[in-house]
């Protein structure tokens, strides 16, 4: 029989990053498509894969990538930013009916959002469910699987519920607290997707998919205190917290950006239960049993602690953060540039030094005035940027795209080149990197180098107003990453 060619979108993000691996490990040819190809560089399965450069908006970028594909997975969706993501969902979802009808394409797979019938929805809810509908009017068989909370380590909704639970010992909610849900695993949501290749599907519909608990969503907040080892915790109600103010909220205690976490609320106001179980019909459940919202959430702590998170809710660029590469140095002739760069001897081999690099930022902190990071961090939260709660997905290895703090890592070449990004918000782009050489077998050399591309008038005094801390922060960085390499160095030898 000939192997299945599948196309997935969304392979950056949080679903499809898991998802384009087991396809690979079941049997089929993957094909990716993505806006950024260099954000897969150095996963572990890229190699594994095709990968193709394609943007969901623009008809044009996919004719080659839907050439000879038998399946189509859509796992791309917009939580958050401007107000017309409604509009543009509608418009990549046609796009990829048309591209899929032309091409030939034998079945769409789309994951949507489970939602109750007959009820107006939030708009992230709705957006879902009209490209939903598209791609089951396309002509082209499709099976949409709708899915409720998914929790996993990562998940957006696990990583609410998670700094709520444990930042919060009493907390104050809205009245959806008390509405009735149906999580699932996100080991479960991939195990129908990858089945869904080949599934029986007579005709093109939707299938409601959840796990074995239908619980109030409060009780999923005291279920994961005990299973973390918390108090339990008081949970006072609220009538007048609308989802805008709840937002706002969990801005500032979860690393939810506002916009995100007002959708993700949006879409809490109604019970999300499954209303039919008809994809038992054409999916069995996986032999060992559906996985229960308790050992989901068992599963995902461990992941955590063990730092084996596999892709986070923050693989996925926000809506509205820089996007462009740092230029190449011959560009900027004529283009106003600041940079700050810096240069230190270590005591240290270069791979020590290194790995003081690649475990910057997160929990590790970033070697300089922790107080300065941290009130940026809320500075940029409190007018809605990401802050420097998301940290990073592993405390010891990046990879290419990973979210790091309110950076992403744009670029690395591991051992010698890590440089990040800035996602905060500010009148410019910003980029911060260093380069590792070797001196000698037990000396090296960090060259560090901070650049800054200003727009506008606001953009340069922003620069002249910063500059007095950088001789604080930058040269403590410098100072205090080769100062960890070297100490690593004695403590080993």
């Amino acid at each position: 029989m000939t192997q299945l060619r599948v196309l997935v979108t969304g392979a950056t993000g949080y679903i499809g990053g898991r998802l384009a691996p087991r396809l690979s490990q079941a049997g089929y040819r993957v094909r990716v498509l993505v806006r950024s190809p260099e954000k897969l560089t150095d996963v572990p399965w890229a190699s594994d894969v095709e990968i193709a450069r394609g943007d969901l908006s623009d008809p044009e970028s996919l004719s080659a990538a839907f050439t000879d594909v038998d399946v189509v997975y859509y796992l791309v969706h917009s939580m958050g930013g401007s107000d017309e993501f409604e509009e543009a969902e509608r418009v990549s979802a046609e796009n990829v009916a048309e591209a899929a009808r032309t091409s030939g394409v034998g079945r769409i797979v789309y994951l949507g959002g489970l939602h109750p019938d007959s009820v107006d929805l939030s708009p992230h809810l709705h957006s879902r469910t009209q490209v939903g509908q598209i791609l089951v009017d396309s002509g082209v068989p499709t099976m949409v699987l709708q899915a409720g909370v998914v929790i996993g380590s990562g998940s957006a909704s696990f990583e609410m519920i998670r700094h709520l639970t444990n930042r919060l010992p009493v907390m104050t909610t809205p009245r959806w607290v008390n509405n009735k849900i149906q999580p699932i695993a996100v080991r479960d949501v991939l195990h129908y997707l990858v089945a869904a290749a080949e599934a029986p599907l007579p005709r093109s519909r939707t299938f409601d998919i959840g796990g074995p608990d239908v619980i109030r969503y409060g009780e999923m907040m005291q279920t994961y205190a005990e299973v973390a080892g918390l108090r339990q915790r008081r949970i006072l109600v609220l009538p007048v917290l609308t989802p805008k103010l709840a937002g706002l909220w969990i801005g500032l205690v979860t690393p939810i950006p506002r916009s995100l976490g007002r959708a993700l609320i949006e879409s809490l106001q109604n019970d999300a239960v499954a209303s039919e179980h008809d994809i038992d019909d054409v999916i069995p459940p996986p032999k060992a049993g559906l996985t229960t919202y308790r050992d989901a959430v068992r599963l995902a702590l461990r992941r955590i602690d063990n730092g084996e998170v596999e892709t986070t809710w923050a693989s996925a660029s926000p809506v509205g953060a820089p996007s462009d590469p740092l230029p190449s140095d011959p560009d900027w002739a004529g283009e106003v540039v600041y940079t700050d760069e810096r240069t230190m001897d270590c005591d240290a081999d270069a791979g020590t030094l290194w790995s003081v690099v690649e475990s910057i930022g997160g929990e590790n902190g970033w070697y300089s005035f922790p107080l300065a990071w941290s009130v940026r961090g809320w500075l940029d939260r409190v007018v809605g940027g990401v802050g420097l709660t998301r940290g990073r997905r592993n405390p010891k290895q990046l990879n290419t795209g990973d979210p790091l703090d309110f950076w992403r890592v744009e670029r690395i070449d591991r051992g010698s080149l890590l440089r990040l990004r800035a996602e905060m918000r500010a009148p410019g782009g910003a980029w911060l990197e260093w380069r590792v050489h070797s001196v000698d077998s037990d000396r090296s050399r960090l060259d560090q180098r901070a650049i800054f591309f200003p727009k506008g008038l606001a953009g340069r005094l922003y620069w002249y107003s910063i500059m007095p801390f950088h001789g604080i922060i930058f040269k403590g960085m410098m100072e205090n990453i080769t100062g960890s390499a070297a100490r690593q160095t004695v403590q080993s030898g």
